[in-house]
Parts: C-alpha cells; structure tokens; sequence
C-alpha cells in the first residue's frame, strides 16, 4: 500500500469516527423530556457554552436535574472516577492495572464510602440520592446517546449510587492529605544520612505573616527514626499517591472597603492535573425558591464547592493538614497472622476480595485475580504494595477521616447558608476534606477557615513512620475546629492562600511538615498591597500573574556570577536583564528554571546518591524553600561535593557547574543561541482525551498544546516534572472571580469545555480564552440567563 493510499484510508478512518461521534453527541438539548421521579417540571437552558442553568420549583428537583446534565456531559468521566476510587479500573485495562486496583482497595476509599453511606443523615442522603437519581435517569433512559467512550472502552455504566459520589470525596480527601510521601521521604533520609545531618534537608516551611513560626518543620519530633528498609525507588512514592484530584490552588478575597464596587470579591483558581479532557470541574447553575448559585464541582458529586449563591462567594485551597500516618507494626512472632499491641496480640482482620480483569484469552473475556487485605485496628497494611519497603517490616496507613465519619458533609449547606457566619457553622461538618476556604457575604463579611480531621498527636508521629511499641494511641482525639488557623474581617481588609503554611508561633500542636513553598502568597501580598482598591478585573489579572519570587531573589546572584565566567557570561547577561516574570516570550525564564533545577541536584546527589536525590528532589514543596535558605545564607556545607576529596566548592562553583549542564542542555533542545530559549518552546500545557493519550490520533481528539506561562513559583500556576522538564503537569483547572456587588455574572473559564465528549463542540472551547487570558462569564441573573441561553429543555415529571 502506498503512503498516499495508507493516509487516504486512515483519513477515510477518522472521517468515519467523527461522523460516529457527532451522532452519539445528538443528546438531547431542546424540547420536552419525561423523567420520573421529579416533582414539578423543571427547565434547563444552557448558554453559548454549554453551561447548564438550572430552574426547579423544588430544591429536590434542581439536584436530580443536575444529576441528569452531568451524565449527560461527564458520565464516562464520572465512570473512570468511581472505578478508580473502587479499584475496577483492570475491568477495561486488563491485568496492567491489576497492582492499581489492588493498591485501591487496600486503602478502602470505596469501602469506606460505603460505610459512610450508612451513618448519612436523611437530608444529607436526599441531596446525594436525588443527584444519583438524575443520573440513573438518563442513564436508564438515554442509553442510545451514551458518549462513544464507553464502546472504545468497552464498558457500560452501571447505576449510580450515594456511595460513588461519596468515594469520588474520599478520592479528593486522600489526595490533599499529601502527607505520606513526606513521611517516607523523610524517613529514607534519616536512613540514608542518619537523624542529625537529614534534619538539616527537612522541608522549610515559611509563613510570610509570621516568620517566627516559619521553622516549625526543623522542630517536629521524631518517633524511633530507625526504621530499616525505606528505599530511593520512585515506585514507593507513585503507589501511595492516587494523585487525580491532587489539589494546590490559589484564593483570595478583597473586603468591601478594598473593592471598588463596595461588596467583597472572591478568586479562585484551583491547580490540579487538567491535561486529560474534560478536565475535573462541571459547571452549572440552579435557581430555587431556595437558592440561587452558579458555579463548580467534580463531576459526580452534587452541589457546588467554588462560586457563588444569591447571599455569598466561596473557594478553596488545599491546606495540607496531615490526616495521614504510616504505622510500623509488630507481627507476633508465635503467631504470624496477629501483631502486638504492647504485650497484647491481636489478630489481623483479613478481608479477601476479587478482582475481575479484562482477559482475552478466557472463555467470557475476563480473569480473576484473588487478593487478601490485612487490617489492623489502625489501618490497612501497604508495605506489599511497596517495592520501596522492605517486606519484612509490616506497615499500615491510618486515615484520620475514616475514624471521623458522622451525618453530614457540610458542602451541600453552603448553597443556604445567607452569611458567612452560617457558612463556618457548616464547615464545622467538614471532616473529610482538608481545605482553606474562603468566604464572603454581600453584608460585607469575609472569613478563611481551614477543614478537616487534624489528629492531637502525642509521642511523635507525623513526620516519619511511627514504630508501634506498646498499647498507647500516639492519636489523642481531634484539634478542635476554633483551633484550627482562620481569619474573620481582618484589619487589613483582604484574606488569601496559596497552600503555603498558615501556622503561627501561637500554634501549640502539630499540623503538617508538607506545605508550598511561600513565593506565590508573597506575591499575591505585594498585588494586594500596591493598590489601595481593586475590581474583578484586577483579581483577573492577578491570577495570571507572572512574577516569579523566587527568581527575585536567586536571580541575582545567579546572574552576577554566571556573567563572570566566559562560558556562561551571555546567559548571565539575560538574567541580569530580566524582570524576573515567566513570560513565553523570554528566554530568562528558561535558563533560570534549567540552572536552579540543575543546581538542586549538584547541592544533594553527591551525598543522597542519584535515586535518593531524584525521589526528594520529585517533590518541589519538600525542599525549595530549603534550598533557597541555604543559597541566601550561603554557608552551608552541603555546596561541597564530597565526591572531590581534594577541592572545597563553594555555592557559586555550583551555579556555574550548573549553568554548564543547563546549556548543553538547552543547546540540543533549542539552539546555540541563549537569546532564543524561549520559555514557551520548553514549557507547554498539552491537552489530551482519557481515550488517546499518546501516539497517533492524539492531536485530533485532545485540545493541542500550547506555550505556558508561569512556573511552579508563580501566581499563574506552571508546575513540572523536576525529573522530566519543562511539559506542564499541573495548572489552574478553572479561573473564577465574583464580585458580590455584580448580580448578573461571574468571570469564569476553564482550560477544556462542559462537555467531557470527544468532538463535541463545548469539549475544547474554552481552551482559547483560557490560554489568552480573556475574560468569560457564567450567568447569574435571571435577565442574564435568559439573554444568553442557546437552548432550552423542559424535564416533565
């Protein structure tokens, strides 16, 4: 076959699949629809994006509909979450992915829904039942519309339960309980360099508005920092750390004697891995007698978590509160199948489960993998999954939202509540999750508190491993909510975070080792206090803000010393030229990250040794704000490579020693001449279908890629791979700001589209205005929906 023959058939072959997907995304949009179970006809219109808006005579009603046009837009999305969450994935991926579910059940998130499912009060079980009950709607009515993903996968959906929606929240919950790869990462270092030297690389963690609290992560204590067989291999980290919803972000609110219209204004911008289309939020509006509230949830989960309601705006941040611990456990040595509580043994609770994986050499497609989970009354054990420990040391992982379940959730609340005073009341529910929320009412009140279940740890634990010793519980109850950091109507007039450590030198108990470095909240400060008012379109611009704080103050240095030396005078010359913003244009940005990157390595490998360095280095929270101390103070021992016995080297021997690597580099990526590294060459957000990933077809089906700006370290979220530079891994997942004072919309885009269909015409067009910074609204009012609305659908009980 010729190659003009081979593209004609392959175009013949797409042309076929387009056509194939625009009849499965015919959904229905207009007219008049049946769905049994509502009480009262609802209308659904949805705007020149395809958002959904909402209008239902009962609350009741609005829910299940949101339920119904999430199916419709994100079930085979919604479907992959709840496998994930339930360890099913091998159903459609086959025995590869059986270490992923097995690794799933074993930490019990579904399970545990499953659980939490039971103790539901009534009004908390209606929300999430009346969603699940739009979603089975369409999927028992609209079979012939299901999304194309589900025959490329193979599978079909099954009904939708409470308790899916519940697993998909224990997924957000572990994964902004990032704590355990600190903890392993720690300990590897205590085994790798003993307790004294691996305190001085242990996570700095600054708070900008208190520096006397900004050492804590030095004083925390350790607990037996003896434990053997915590090892380098990447793996370890990549087993405990589902990593899907892992959360960071931005948010921000401007009082009303800050904000120029006079009521307050609340951003957010939620960094998450958004490559994979359609990206994790679904917006949607829904007006009730009531309520009324735009805004966004992960799909699957009713409600809404980030927007606004006719009374308040909120939005949220990962607070890193550390609700996980590894355990180290005894095993009875007369009898294998207990281990020890001091002198008492116990017997391990053993759950066996099944796991059914696509398989096409069997007889009905499919295989079972038949697996055994230990238990102990703290947790599942994990050190099997982990080729990183080793298997002698029997190891558990305890959960603090697993011991803290109760009725509610608190989310649901917030689209009543009429003050912020109500809304801090229903964060009181929220223990699953921990998060810095801000709020704002149109009174004129504005609050940030921190949820979640923080346990009051006594006799160590948090930082490494704890080694289980005798009966006592080194988890004395819970930190009580007021204790917890928070700010109500602060003097100054605005609040923010930026995941970066909120603990003060008041603090008296233990909140986490594992927190962002400080650089975005510092420059969200120095925005914040360079003008003496702002509007929405200010808080716009501020989340796409460039400056890099970091660079302010390694920049510098780095440049006078690289200028000195001929082989890297014209890079130095770059950067002394720099206004230290991650713009795509400049070629600054990309010579600073390729020589601080290399830099960090050249400071840590000699003693850490490649695969230990790679695994601390993997985490940038872990050690920059470290690195950066010791570059300010510039006298520490760890500049000397100790692999040259003979010469002492010093701080500035290793930015050049790093600029030499970064060029070779850059030289075989991008040219000879440094003038021309651009950042957008290097540093790119490419976006992708769930269902093509990579090889051909990839560019067709996902939403391009694109030059980035940003980086890690700034307002405007770029972070990559420190192992693999400069491709973008997590970014704003949305961008939103509502003022308060404005009862027509809020400014909103997200970088994907509604709809998570491939081809459809609202998966990917967003991407645009998202990249280019342009301003888009979701509609608040009821003239503004209407003015905007494209189609019009009436759901008839």
């Amino acid at each position: 076959m010729t190659k003009a023959l081979r593209m004609a058939t392959l175009g013949i072959a797409w042309a076929v699949l387009i056509s194939g997907c625009a009849s499965l995304n015919d959904y229905q949009q207009t007219g008049k629809l049946n769905l049994s179970g509502l009480k009262t006809p609802v209308t659904i219109l949805r705007d020149g994006r395809g958002v959904p808006y909402i209008r239902a005579a009962e609350s009741a009603d609005a829910f299940m509909a949101q339920g119904f046009v999430s199916a419709q837009d994100r079930l085979f999305q919604m479907e992959l979450n709840r496998r994930f969450a339930a360890g099913r994935i091998s159903e459609f991926a086959g025995e590869k992915a059986i270490g992923l579910d097995t690794r799933m059940r074993t930490l019990g998130l579904y399970r545990n829904a499953q659980k939490h499912a039971r103790l539901l009060d009534a009004p908390t079980r209606a929300f999430f039942q009346h969603y699940a009950d739009g979603v089975n709607a369409y999927i028992q009515t609209r079979a012939e519309t299901l999304p194309l993903e589900f025959k490329l996968a193979g599978i079909t959906p099954g009904p939708w339960s409470v308790e899916d929606s519940l697993a998909i929240l224990y997924i957000m919950a572990w994964d902004t309980s990032a704590n355990i790869r600190t903890e392993i990462v720690t300990q590897m270092l205590v085994e790798k360099l003993g307790e004294e030297k691996a305190r001085e690389i242990f996570p700095l963690n600054v708070n900008p508005d208190d520096p006397e609290a900004s050492h804590q992560a030095k004083n925390v204590r350790l607990h037996n920092p003896s434990v053997a067989g915590v090892g380098a291999d990447p793996l370890t980290m990549a087993l405990l750390d589902p990593g899907i919803l892992s959360l960071g972000s931005n948010n921000w609110v401007s009082g009303p004697a800050m904000s120029k219209n006079g009521r307050p204004i609340v951003a957010n911008d939620p960094h998450l891995d958004a490559r994979v289309l359609p990206g994790p939020w679904y917006p949607v509006g829904m007006v009730t007698p009531e309520f009324r509230a735009v805004g966004v949830n992960i799909a699957g989960i009713p409600g809404i978590v980030v927007g606004r309601t006719a009374h308040l705006a909120f939005g949220a941040t990962n607070a890193y509160g550390d609700m996980q611990d590894l355990y180290v456990e005894t095993v009875d040595a007369n009898n294998p199948a207990n281990y020890m509580e001091g002198k008492a043994s116990i017997p391990f609770v053993v759950l066996e489960e099944e796991i059914r994986f696509k398989d096409k050499k069997a007889a009905d497609g499919y295989g079972i993998k038949k697996i055994q989970i230990r238990k102990t009354h703290r947790g599942p054990v994990i050190s099997g999954l982990l080729k990183g420990l080793n298997t002698e040391k029997v190891m558990t992982v305890r959960f603090a939202p697993f011991e803290t379940m109760h009725g509610g959730v608190g989310f649901n609340h917030f689209l009543t509540a009429p003050t912020v005073d109500r809304a801090i009341d229903a964060l009181r529910q929220v223990n699953m999750i921990g998060l810095n929320m801000v709020f704002a009412d149109t009174a004129g009140n504005i609050a940030w508190w921190v949820t979640g279940t923080l346990p009051n740890r006594t006799g160590g634990g948090g930082t490494i491993p704890y080694t289980v010793t005798d009966g006592k519980d080194n988890w004395n109850g819970w930190i009580d909510f007021e204790e917890k950091p928070h700010a109500v109507n602060p003097e100054k007039g605005w609040l923010g975070t930026c995941n970066h450590t909120t603990i003060t030198r008041d603090t008296s108990y233990y909140h986490s080792s594992y927190f962002s470095p400080s650089f975005r909240y510092r420059r969200l400060k120095e925005l914040m206090g360079s003008k003496t008012s702002v509007d929405v379109t200010d808080h716009w611009q501020f989340q796409r803000d460039t400056k890099n704080m970091l660079a302010v103050k390694v920049a510098p240095l780095m440049a006078r010393v690289l200028s000195s030396h001929e082989e890297t005078r014209r890079m130095g010359e770059i950067l002394s030229q720099w206004n230290f913003h991650d713009d795509t244009d400049q070629a600054a940005p990309t010579i600073f990250q390729a020589v601080f990157r290399k830099l960090a390595f050249h400071v840590f490998e000699d003693e850490l040794g490649p695969e230990t360095a790679a695994v601390y280095l993997d985490n940038w929270y872990l050690w920059q704000e470290r690195l950066l101390d010791m570059i300010i103070k510039n006298d520490s021992a760890w500049f000397d490579d100790v692999r040259t016995k003979e010469v002492q080297e010093s701080r500035d021997d290793l930015f050049v020693r790093a600029a030499l690597d970064a060029a070779d580099q850059l030289r075989e990526r991008l040219g000879s001449n440094p003038a021309t590294w651009l950042w957008g060459k290097v540093h790119q957000l490419e976006l992708v279908s769930p269902i093509r990933r990579k090889g051909f077809g990839k560019g067709l089906l996902g939403g391009g890629t694109h030059p980035a700006p940003g980086s890690g370290e700034t307002l405007c979220r770029g972070w990559y791979d420190v192992n693999n530079p400069f491709d973008v891994t997590h970014s704003a997942s949305l961008r939103m700001v509502a003022d308060l004072a404005d009862d027509e919309k809020v400014l909103a885009v997200q970088p994907s589209g509604v709809s998570g269909r491939v081809f459809h015409p609202h998966a990917t067009d967003q991407i645009p205005d998202f990249m280019s910074g342009k301003i888009r609204y979701w509609w608040f009012s009821d003239a503004a929906i209407e003015a905007h609305a494209v189609t019009r659908m009436i759901l008839n009980p």
